[in-house]
């Protein structure tokens, strides 16, 4: 580590890390949600039912009188020191940060803007928690957007359920060698999202059915582009993710295309050949598909570590070889993120603020 520690993440201070303020009109509310599938067991734990948990955020009239949430709840931010930073993201400092004071700009249950919304999902990459894509999910909704950020629990570090209950990480390693547990790990994401779909009526009273929209990271990205299968869905945004599975074999959207609009966004520091052989195939088929990719950035510039990144090196608890690893080294990373995905939202689903 190089660099001197500022006051603020001193040895009897650790650094708190800001978030970025959203830029849209509204205010931002935020309430959390689960859902239980009975008609599927849950393949990480075994319990004979599937419960999954959400975050919503969504445009507020009034925010005054109303606490901000934490981007962290204290039992996810206790798991995450010890396992997303060093362990999973072994760029990230593992001591001198304080997890567990990053705020949020949204406000806990306050009351929603009147009307329906045009209505987003979020899927995080492998492992990672939904908190990670709050930064994004804040400024869509701060621009008129209802989004919902869900958990894949057993494969995500940390899930904390609304009535407090954590769930670690359960899946191994091997998630990443192993075909056979790759393709299960997909497919449970994939039938997460899809009953989310099934259900998003019961979850928040601004949702607009007519104007739903998924976007993702990574594994995230793949789940979103997969996601256009289903009616309810009218556009998608792949952010990084592949589209086939560990072995080879193309998801049915790259080998058949798309008629609704696809946005298939990458960076220079993790293209390979998987992603032009997996998105050229999407893209030969023509229609509304459009491929992105944004300079002097690395994989992780889609999620909060944008954010964060630059905050830890300032700080001395990141190495500039680190952060070029985990967001790259543009220093406009989350205005660019949040401008592309917004904008084509705007675009596909005909968004009236």
């Amino acid at each position: 580590m190089t660099g001197a520690l500022p006051l603020s993440a001193s040895a009897t201070t650790d650094l708190t890390l800001r978030l970025p303020a959203p830029t849209g009109r509204w205010s931002v509310g935020t309430t959390t949600r689960a859902l239980v599938d009975r008609g599927r067991s849950d393949p990480w734990n075994g319990a004979p039912t599937r419960e999954i948990a959400l975050t919503v955020f969504y445009p507020a009239t009034v925010v005054r009188g109303y606490q901000r949430a934490p981007q962290l709840a204290p039992a996810a931010a206790e798991v995450f020191k010890g396992l997303d930073a060093g362990v999973l993201h072994p760029e990230l400092p593992t001591s001198g940060v304080n997890w567990a004071a990053t705020l949020t700009h949204s406000y806990v249950d306050a009351p929603a803007l009147p009307g329906r919304r045009p209505t987003l999902l979020y899927s995080p990459g492998g492992a990672d928690p939904r908190t990670i894509g709050t930064s994004v999910a804040e400024e869509l909704a701060s621009h008129g957007y209802v989004v919902l950020t869900l958990d894949h629990p057993g494969e995500a570090s940390e899930v904390v359920f609304p009535d407090g209950r954590l769930r670690v990480i359960e899946i191994g390693p091997d998630v990443q060698t192993d075909p056979v547990r790759s393709r299960l790990m997909m497919d449970t994401r994939f039938a997460d999202l899809r009953f989310v779909l099934d259900h998003l009526s019961d979850l928040h009273e601004s949702i607009d059915l007519r104007r739903v929209g998924v976007y993702g990271h990574s594994a995230g990205g793949a789940t979103a582009a997969v996601s256009l299968e289903h009616p309810q869905v009218r556009a998608a945004a792949n952010l990084e993710g592949y589209l086939d599975t560990l072995d080879g074999e193309l998801y049915p959207i790259a080998r058949h295309g798309t008629r609704k609009p696809l946005l298939l966004a990458g960076t220079d520091g993790f293209r390979d050949e998987r992603f032009d052989r997996t998105w050229s195939a999407v893209l030969s088929h023509g229609g509304p598909v459009r491929r992105v990719q944004l300079s002097d950035a690395n994989h992780w510039i889609w999620t909060d570590y944008a954010a964060f990144a630059p905050q830890l090196q300032s700080a001395g608890l990141m190495t500039a070889a680190a952060r070029a690893k985990l967001v790259g080294a543009s220093h406009c990373g989350v205005p660019a993120v949040r401008r592309l995905v917004r904008e084509f939202f705007d675009r596909s689903l005909t968004f009236s603020g």
